[in-house]
Formats: structure tokens, C-alpha cells, sequence
């Protein structure tokens, strides 16, 4: 997401011709949005993104299983105290 939002600096500089951006070529301008579909590429080739997805599923899962613990007054008894 870093990149994007370089790149859309870089960009917002460039169209406003705001100091030496204003000289600079646009395909330097544009080299972050190459960087970000690298990185979403191999994200997504090695599993990062899937294991993010499952990281926050799992915690959200959790996070209702101690929900419904806590309605049924068996919740953890340390929180209570």
C-alpha cells in the first residue's frame, strides 16, 4: 500500500510541476505502481496474502467464541476479576 501511495505522490507532484519533480520523466514517476505489482505478485505467489486472510478470520472466530463464552457466564475468569 506504500507504494500506491508514493506513487500517487509522485504523480500529484508531477502533474502540479512542483519542484524537481516537475523535470523528472514519468517513467521514474510511475516506478512505484511497478513495485507494487511486484510485490502483490509474489504476496500472492507465496501466500502472504491467503495467511493474512486466515490470521484475521481465526482472530475474528476467536473473538466470537469468547463472546458467546462470556454470555453464558463461563468467560475467562481473570477479565472478570
Amino acid at each position: 500500500m506504500a507504494f500506491i501511495g508514493l506513487a500517487l505522490l509522485f504523480i500529484a507532484l508531477k502533474a502540479l510541476d512542483v519542484g524537481f519533480m516537475a523535470n523528472i520523466g514519468w517513467i521514474w514517476i510511475c516506478l512505484p505502481l511497478g513495485a507494487a505489482v511486484v510485490w502483490w505478485s509474489l504476496a500472492d505467489k507465496y501466500g502472504y496474502t491467503q495467511r493474512k486472510a486466515m490470521e484475521a478470520m481465526d482472530a475474528k472466530k476467536e473473538a466470537r467464541r469468547q463472546r458467546q463464552l462470556e454470555g453464558m457466564g463461563r468467560g475467562d475468569a481473570k477479565k472478570k476479576r
